[in-house]
């Protein structure tokens, strides 16, 4: 399975409009992070995104996607949905299932109405099936299972992907688990996480935030779950890439933490699982 980071980046995205701090006008491509999202690739061929943000369409193009089988959303957010318009291309053939809990399905049925009404024809709009995930979803050799967090007072998703192995055992390869835009994680979705490979795992800034992690509450969230490698995403334009990763550096030496390493993920950082 390979994971793709193809936005790190908070709501506003870096650089931030308006904005004249150094991390806005950095040079290194690290520190432009577009919009939150993930793109999975499973092993046969499977193909699924995490979030639809503004960025879409040029993040696609970046990635050389040409065929998606699932959408999996956290939240109904614009940061967060408001590239799907831009799935046009790869649903006209076949239609593609957008996966989220209640609350953002009905959102996203609102927001993007005119995709959903007959009075609108032909090819200016996606073709996607809304599908509330109660249960783990299966696309192929990919298993997403959904996972409730907090957003502040917001119910939200991150979403476990694990892919089974060649074995006619059926036994998987390890899971990678993406939450993003977390402020809580109740103790029954910690049972949901266990103990995955990879942890990719939003964490705003070095301030208290009242709907996001801090660098410091993520990492202490990843430590807990004990993920083996912990990427950070939805991250501001408070901190430049290098200064992110010495943080995280400083954090484990203080803990005299062995086994476990943490960096802030970027735009287009390739994760194979």
């Amino acid at each position: 399975m390979k994971l793709t980071i193809l936005g790190s980046g908070t709501s506003h995205g870096v650089p931030v409009v308006g904005c004249d701090c150094p991390v806005c006008h950095s040079e290194d491509p690290r520190n432009k992070r577009m919009r939150a999202s993930l793109y999975i690739e499973g092993a046969r061929g499977e193909k699924a995104i995490i979030d639809t943000g503004p960025e879409f369409r040029l993040q696609a193009i970046r990635a050389g996607i040409k065929k998606l089988d699932g959408i999996f959303l956290t939240h109904a957010h614009a940061d967060h949905v408001h590239g799907l318009d831009d799935v046009r291309p790869l649903s006209r053939e076949t239609p593609l299932p957008v996966y989220g809990n209640d609350e953002t399905i009905s959102e996203m049925k609102e927001r993007f109405s005119y995709v959903f009404k007959e009075t609108q024809r032909g090819g200016g709009k996606p073709r996607v099936i809304p599908t509330v995930a109660f249960e783990p979803v299966v696309l192929g050799e990919l298993t997403f299972t959904p996972i409730p967090v907090k957003h502040g007072m917001l119910n939200i998703l991150g979403w476990k992907i694990e892919e089974k192995t060649m074995d006619i055992m059926a036994v998987t390869a390890g899971a990678a688990v993406y939450l993003t835009d977390t402020s809580e994680i109740p103790a029954a979705s910690r049972k949901i996480i266990g103990k995955p490979a990879i942890l990719i795992i939003g964490a705003l800034r070095i301030r208290p935030h009242e709907t996001h992690f801090s660098f410091t509450q993520a990492l202490n969230a990843a430590l807990e779950i004990g993920a083996e490698k912990v990427w950070l995403t939805h991250i501001c334009h408070d901190l430049l890439h290098g200064e992110i990763i010495e943080y995280c550096r400083n954090f484990m030496k203080e803990r005299s933490l062995t086994g476990i390493s943490a960096e802030p993920s970027f735009d287009g950082l390739e994760i194979i699982l």
